[in-house]
């Protein structure tokens, strides 16, 4: 079934299909994903050693998201054992420079990040 890329009107709807691809896409691991595929192909077990804390199952689903919405190609390498190579696609390579903006900003801005946090805990504890 098709979906409307109208959104009624309104990208906050909740039937609004570009919800649903900012949940898949602009999570912590797909970014960190694409990052690493930004190098080239890369194999799923280089992937997981290059992700530290990713559970393979986390790993393997978002992988298989990002496949789903043409955002990363998956191709089987013919070799003993057979392997799995991931890629970014066009489409894909289309979201580096808006992430690379985020990645640069969080790290120029990460001590300002900081010190909100402590300010907040501080003013919002109990005593």
């Amino acid at each position: 079934m098709p979906h409307d890329t109208h959104c009624n009107g309104s990208r906050f709807s909740v039937d609004c299909p570009s919800r649903l691809l900012f949940d898949q896409v602009a999570d912590k691991w797909s970014m960190m994903i694409m990052t690493v595929l930004n190098g080239g192909g890369t194999r799923f077990n280089d992937l997981k050693r290059r992700l530290e804390g990713v559970s393979q199952k986390s790993l393997s689903m978002t992988l298989k998201r990002l496949e789903r919405n043409g955002i990363i190609a998956r191709t089987v390498v013919a070799s003993t054992p057979p392997g799995v190579l991931y890629e970014m696609t066009p489409l894909g390579l289309t979201l580096l420079p808006p992430f690379q903006a985020i990645y640069l900003w969080a790290n120029s801005n990460m001590d300002a990040v900081e010190a909100a946090r402590v300010a907040y805990d501080k003013d919002h504890s109990e005593s």
